[in-house]
């Protein structure tokens, strides 16, 4: 791969991250509920979801799946009924009191904050028609070591939504200390389930051109 190729990737992999949407929300909701320590185990979970969808769409793959309305459609309704479900979990979360009065969010085992990482981008449609579209753009399929340029294209990737996700749970974290009365928390789940289900929602939107 071309320097120049590789920098014009790794800039469109920025602006890919950068952009809020479903990873950006499950990071700040968890950075701000449990710190960024704990949340890294969420990001890891992101990173492996989306590690499928650009492996998906290296091998052609995810051309196949936008090429099937059918099979478009299932991943679409199950990446909006995950996101709803998600939402209305936060939502109705419950919300325990220290012996002080302060705030203290549920508890959430690594195993489930890394499945709900992973399903939050691998059912996510627009990250597959954005892969879909992007990708091929920067891979050249007459180059003498395909998997070499795939690992370079995925680990970029994933370096940089890795350290763009931990940014914002890392800013989300650091209003934590906002959050500590329970009315506030409250608010707070009601605040990223409210964004969850709407994302829910946009999901349905999402064509496959």
């Amino acid at each position: 791969m071309e320097l120049n190729t590789w920098i014009a990737y790794f800039l469109a992999c920025i602006t890919i991250a950068v952009s809020p949407g479903n990873g950006a929300v499950l990071s700040m909701s968890h950075g701000l509920s449990y710190g960024v320590r704990k949340t890294s185990v969420s990001i890891l979970g992101l990173q492996a979801g989306l590690l499928v969808i650009l492996l998906l769409s290296a091998l052609g793959l995810g051309a196949l799946l936008l090429a099937s309305e059918t099979l478009f459609t299932a991943v679409k309704w199950v990446g909006a009924a995950y996101l709803v479900w998600l939402g209305i979990q936060l939502w109705r979360a419950p919300i325990a009191q220290s012996v002080e009065g302060v705030a203290i969010a549920p508890q959430m085992s690594a195993h489930r904050r890394f499945g709900l990482g992973f399903f939050t981008n691998v059912t996510n449609p627009k990250g597959i028609v954005f892969l879909v579209a992007v990708l091929p753009q920067f891979m050249n399929p007459n180059t003498p070591n395909l998997a070499l340029e795939v690992f370079i294209l995925a680990a970029t990737m994933v370096g940089v939504d890795w350290v763009v996700m931990h940014g914002y749970a890392s800013l989300a974290a650091q209003l934590a200390g906002f959050f500590k009365d329970p009315k506030a928390m409250r608010l707070q789940n009601r605040l990223f389930g409210g964004v969850l289900v709407a994302a829910g929602a946009a999901v349905l939107a999402v064509r496959r051109t």
